[in-house]
């Protein structure tokens, strides 16, 4: 059994993915029409969820994971520990490499997914991801 198989079975992944799929009803999507869903359990066992809004300048448009973690900070912040985001049919979709790297900032390497090909930790989705040790790593080499 992998890590991320052993870190899955204790979530209950059929809530989890409900959640997310309720969450594509609340989508803004008048461009693309394409709803994603996303929901997390975090490490003290709190439900957070987020659905994507566009705005017609695309490259301001929040994907679903935005709002997730603005909903993590908003209500107290810490570690997400189980993830998955779903498109408007209510399938396991990836998030994309922006995403990607705010769920290694608020999950880490042991973060697991639910993804396209199984559960995942962030660690294998994401291999040598560069996250906040980067830059204390980086802070502490200067004052040696």
């Amino acid at each position: 059994m992998t890590r991320a198989q052993e870190l899955a079975a204790s979530i209950n992944w059929d809530d989890l993915i409900q959640a997310a799929r309720d969450m594509t009803l609340r989508s803004y999507v008048p461009y693309s029409k394409y709803p994603v869903g996303a929901a997390a359990i975090t490490t003290d066992g709190r439900l957070v969820r987020g659905c994507n809004v566009e705005n017609a300048g695309y490259g301001v448009t929040l994907c679903a994971e935005c709002g997730l973690i603005s909903e993590l900070v908003a209500s107290g912040g810490g570690r997400l520990q189980a993830f998955v985001c779903v498109n408007g049919e209510g399938d396991v979709i990836m998030p994309c490499g922006r995403c990607r790297q705010l769920l290694w900032e608020h999950g880490g390497a042991d973060l697991v997914l639910s993804t396209v090909s199984g559960y995942k930790t962030m660690s294998e989705v994401l291999p040598d991801a560069f996250g906040p040790s980067d830059l204390t790593d980086y802070e502490e080499s200067r004052k040696a």
